[in-house]
């Protein structure tokens, strides 16, 4: 029996005084985080929360096993936040999407979710109709009337496992009504938690075709920014839980097959969260480091493509940086390129790699 035929669903019942401790702690974190933030400047500001937000997309997509293209996703954030930035790429329809439903979710945070809003959601994660060769019901709850039970199955032919049987189909938008009634009420309840819960809630009612998972994250990642009161994000919750997939999987599955106390779900949840918070660290120590770079003398009078290239490569760029990747990203000619590269180890901002020849590759001066 999963939870949602249990006769007190969705009742769902917790031990306040165990979570109590990591929701403290979790709260002091964000508001820490937040006031840290604060403190940066609206520029460098700018930066943590397009390097959050594209971190976020990225990470979600690859929870399901869907890789976006890096700089696809940054442009396309940049581009609809207003932000300039050097380098931005045009952004294919499927990435536009991803991010126009995670820029809804957390610029609009503090308008109410509505069954018209998630369906305009899901088209746009899906706009062509199709998931993978798969053709699905887009814009509107899934309609399995002869497909009915939807699973979620493992295993190999005869050696089936069923980790999740979602609702039928014919009840989902009794189920929907419950849930959004839920969602958009401000109730006594603390914001993260309710995160917790709206995750749980959404992902056990499975209501799409597909994108499921997807969605739920930015209805998490909508309830957290009121939880924070604040458009800017900078922490991924997306990205922590691609880390921690696995255990992701199976807290969710024993969840979903057990009673409606949700104690163990909202522990789990709740450290998280706190790691996810703790893990901005690095993207504030990354938006720091990048500032104090280009407020170096040397730095002033760059040209375009090289400013386009010391941002990938203080962006973390992937791979070894060579002449000819340069050439080829920078869209000129690799006399061109060995020109920049050069010039830019003869300001001391750019370092030959120990290996050289053919194989030359460069990375930033770190004594900067």
């Amino acid at each position: 029996m999963f939870i949602y035929q249990l006769k007190e669903w969705p009742d769902f019942q917790w031990d306040s005084e165990i979570i109590s401790a990591s929701l403290g702690e979790v709260r002091h974190k964000q508001g820490r985080l937040l006031g840290q933030m604060e403190n940066l400047g609206f520029s460098l500001r700018e930066e943590a929360l397009l390097q959050t937000l594209t971190t976020d997309v990225l990470k979600s997509s690859e929870i399901e096993g869907e890789i976006l293209d890096h700089d696809q996703v940054r442009s396309s954030i940049a581009r609809r936040l207003g932000i300039e930035v050097a380098g931005l790429i045009p952004a294919d329809r499927a990435v536009d999407g991803v991010v126009e439903m995670m820029l809804d979710a957390t610029q609009h945070y503090d308008t109410a979710l509505t069954d018209e809003r998630l369906f305009g959601w899901h088209a746009a994660l899906f706009p062509t109709g199709y998931s993978g060769i798969h053709k699905i019901v887009v814009g509107t709850w899934r309609n399995n009337s002869k497909d009915d039970p939807m699973q979620v199955v493992s295993g190999g032919m005869g050696r089936e496992k069923i980790h999740f049987q979602a609702p039928d189909s014919d009840i989902l938008q009794k189920e929907m009504n419950l849930f959004l009634n839920w969602f958009n009420t401000h109730e006594k309840i603390d914001p993260v938690i309710k995160a917790a819960i709206a995750h749980l809630w959404f992902v056990t009612l499975h209501p799409f075709d597909d994108g499921n998972g997807r969605i739920a994250r930015a209805i998490t990642d909508m309830q957290l920014a009121r939880a924070d009161k604040s458009l800017y994000r900078f922490y991924s919750m997306s990205a922590q839980i691609r880390i921690e997939r696995k255990a992701y999987y199976d807290i969710l599955e024993k969840t979903q097959k057990d009673t409606l106390d949700i104690t163990t779900w909202l522990i789990w949840f709740l450290s998280c969260l706190d790691r996810a918070v703790s893990a901005a660290d690095t993207i504030l120590a990354a938006v720091i480091k990048k500032a104090k770079f280009w407020e170096h003398p040397a730095t002033l009078t760059v040209n375009e493509r090289q400013r386009l290239m010391l941002n990938k490569l203080l962006d973390g760029f992937h791979g070894k940086l060579t002449s000819s990747k340069w050439a080829v990203i920078a869209k000129t000619s690799q006399d061109t390129a060995v020109r920049d590269i050069q010039d830019l180890i003869e300001r001391g901002l750019l370092v030959k790699e120990a290996a050289g020849g053919r194989s030359t590759s460069y990375v930033l001066n770190e004594d900067i």
